[in-house]
Formats: structure tokens, C-alpha cells, sequence
């Protein structure tokens, strides 16, 4: 079982490899945590949109460990943005989850400057909420989602409490390398979601060949390398043996030459702007 994990700026520690709610529905999505937490997983990613706090939450509860055994991560949704909508978004988001507290909240995406006037002073009233909720302990660590250099720059010049995390699409064709150096150099640690570009990957004959070469399976291969970008995945399944298959994907490691090719692959996947994506 993996036991890795990455110091957060926080002072927290968050588990390399998170299992991932988005589009698991509501009326399976408890089983899933549950049969996701039996192979391995701790680490829980869900949001406000997903509309599947709750299942999380009673998962949780029903694995009969302790609940600093897990990382839990869940978001405020755009139309929750603002100071005062923010904490009123948190508070229902801990209510359905049934914690006490949360190890990491994310701004789940930035309002843009092609939607709003004011964008600059909205995404820092929506992190003012989320330093609060910091600074009550009902939050651990706190961070932004789909944040480019552009958003992350001004969030940055009046923060008081610096993003730990930032959660991109990260994907073989969409490595937004640019993103990930900033980030970096910031000392904000990166998630990627859709590691597998919604099944993209599975069509591209490079990966098909260091599957084969490797012995691994085509997801594992791209798992494997984000972790080798220093990026911690988010992969989601609702079957048992994919869950497991995907846990196990950092038993091996790759080649500086095959990253190097993954790293180079042409797009694959939807690839979005965060500024063009209508929220």
C-alpha cells in the first residue's frame, strides 16, 4: 500500500495519489469511496458541484477509521464566490460531509477577466474566506483550482496565507508546463485532474508501447508519469480492480527518456482554458 506523500506549505502532508468523485454519481458514489478506501486510498477528492459531499462523508465514517487517517479535499463553486458566500458555501459543504473539519478547500475555478470587471478583487475576497476559515481550523490547507500564472499573480500580491495547492487539468498533451514551474518556484503544490483525459490516453500508440515494454498498464504508465513531474494525481474508476490497478501505479518508475517522450506528446483531451470556460 502506498504510504507517500507531499509536505504541504501548510505544514500538512498530503497523500501522493487522491481518488477522484467528479462524474461519480451520487447514488454510487458511497460504494465507490468505500470499495476506494478498501484498496488503499485516503486521500478524497470531491466538491460543492459534484453534488456527492455526502456520500463521501458517510463512506468515511462507515470505513471505521480514524478520520485523521484521511485527506479530504473538497471546493467552493463559482456562483458561491465572495467573501460571505464563500463561508456560507463551507459551511454547507462540512454539514453534508459530516466533519469537523476539512484538509483541504479550493477556489474551484478563478473568475477571469473576460467575465468579470472586478476579478482581481473577487478572487482575493474569496480566498479572505477561505485564510478565515484557515485561521478557525476548520480548514488545514488552503488553494485555488485551474489557476493559471495570470490568475495566481495578483491572488498572490495580497494574500496573506500563500495557496498550498494548485489543482490543474494536467494530462499527456496538456502538460501546461509553464503553470507547473510557477507553481513551483512558489512553492504550491500541483493535483492534476483528469490524469487520463477522460480515456484519451488510451488511444496513443506511444503509450501502448511502454505499456507493453514496462509490463504496466496504459493508465499506470501515465499515472506514473505525472507523479514523475512531481504532480500528484487524481484518478477515477468505480470499478474495484481498475481502483486497484491505478493504486499500484507507483510500483515502478519510467525511464528520463520515456517521460521525456509522454512530456512531448501532441493535445489529446479537451484541453480547456480556464478564461474560455463558460462558469
Amino acid at each position: 500500500m502506498s504510504e507517500k506523500s507531499i509536505r504541504l506549505s501548510s505544514g500538512y502532508s498530503i497523500p501522493l495519489l487522491g481518488y477522484g468523485t467528479w462524474q461519480v454519481e451520487p447514488g454510487e458514489c458511497e460504494q465507490a469511496v468505500a470499495n476506494a478506501i478498501r484498496v488503499g486510498y485516503r486521500h478524497i477528492d470531491t466538491a460543492t458541484l459534484y453534488e456527492n459531499e455526502a456520500e463521501v462523508g458517510r463512506a468515511v465514517a462507515a470505513s471505521g477509521l480514524p478520520r485523521e487517517d484521511f485527506f479530504i479535499t473538497t471546493k467552493v463553486w463559482n456562483t458561491e464566490r465572495g467573501y460571505d458566500k464563500t463561508l456560507r458555501s463551507f459551511e454547507g459543504s462540512l454539514k453534508r460531509l459530516g466533519m469537523d473539519y476539512v484538509d483541504l478547500f479550493l477556489i474551484h475555478w478563478p473568475a477571469n477577466p473576460f467575465q468579470f470587471d472586478n476579478w482581481k478583487q473577487l478572487n482575493a475576497d474569496t480566498w479572505k474566506a477561505l485564510e478565515r476559515l484557515s485561521d478557525e481550523g476548520l480548514v488545514r490547507s488552503i488553494g485555488v483550482s485551474n489557476f493559471m500564472p495570470r490568475h495566481l499573480k495578483p491572488l498572490l500580491s495580497v494574500a496573506n496565507i500563500r495557496p498550498a495547492v494548485n489543482q490543474i487539468e494536467l494530462h499527456p498533451g496538456w502538460v501546461q508546463r509553464d503553470c507547473l514551474d510557477f507553481c513551483f518556484e512558489e512553492g504550491i503544490a500541483v493535483e492534476s485532474w483528469s490524469p487520463l483525459a477522460n480515456g484519451a490516453v488510451f488511444g496513443i500508440d506511444l503509450l501502448k508501447n511502454l505499456s507493453a515494454k514496462y509490463g504496466k498498464s496504459i493508465a499506470q504508465v501515465v499515472l506514473q508519469w505525472v507523479i514523475s513531474l512531481g504532480v500528484i494525481p487524481l484518478s477515477r474508476s468505480v470499478k474495484p480492480e481498475r481502483m486497484a490497478e491505478n493504486y499500484a501505479c507507483d510500483t515502478f518508475t519510467l525511464s528520463p527518456e520515456d517521460i521525456a517522450a509522454i512530456s512531448a506528446l501532441p493535445p489529446c483531451g479537451k484541453c480547456r482554458n480556464p478564461d474560455l470556460v463558460p462558469y
